[in-house]
This record gives C-alpha cells, sequence and structure tokens, in this order.
C-alpha cells in the first residue's frame, strides 16, 4: 500500500477514534455545546476525509454504505483494514 493510501485511512482513523471518544462524553454530558461543536466539527472532517479517500481507491463500508464507482471496487486489495 502506497504512503498516500496509508496516511489518509491513519487519519480517518484517527478522526474516528475522536468521534468516538467525543459521543460517549456528549452520552454523559448532553449540555456541552463545545463537546457538541467539537463533534460536529469531526464529523464533517470525517465526511470529507472519506469521500476524498473512496473517490481515490473505492469503497470503505460494503452493504451498500458506500456507493462504488464502476467498475465495482470492494474487491481491490488492499482491504481497508489490511494496513
Amino acid at each position: 500500500m502506497d504512503n498516500k493510501r496509508r496516511n489518509m485511512l491513519e487519519e480517518i482513523q484517527a478522526v474516528g477514534f475522536v468521534l468516538i471518544e467525543l459521543n460517549l462524553y456528549l452520552d454523559t454530558h448532553p449540555n456541552d455545546e463545545r463537546a457538541l461543536r467539537e463533534f460536529n466539527t469531526y464529523s464533517q472532517q470525517l465526511k470529507r476525509l472519506r469521500t476524498q479517500y473512496e473517490a481515490q481507491y473505492g469503497p470503505l463500508l460494503n452493504s451498500g454504505l458506500s456507493p462504488s464507482q464502476f467498475p465495482w471496487k470492494w474487491i481491490n486489495e488492499p482491504w481497508p483494514w489490511d494496513m
């Protein structure tokens, strides 16, 4: 896997991790407006990163959660989790 692709996947994973942590925090602190703003900011960043990655390398998710360009790219290796 080339370095650019690996770096993109690592950034997607890092932002996803931040979102999980913020989600857990917001579950117990629903009135923390700053945390909610951060959650929304990271959510938009993750959406942008996934869109960029999928445009270059194909879908990150299966089962209709990520659209695929022609030809079908889900079968192309390496898999997103094989980095």
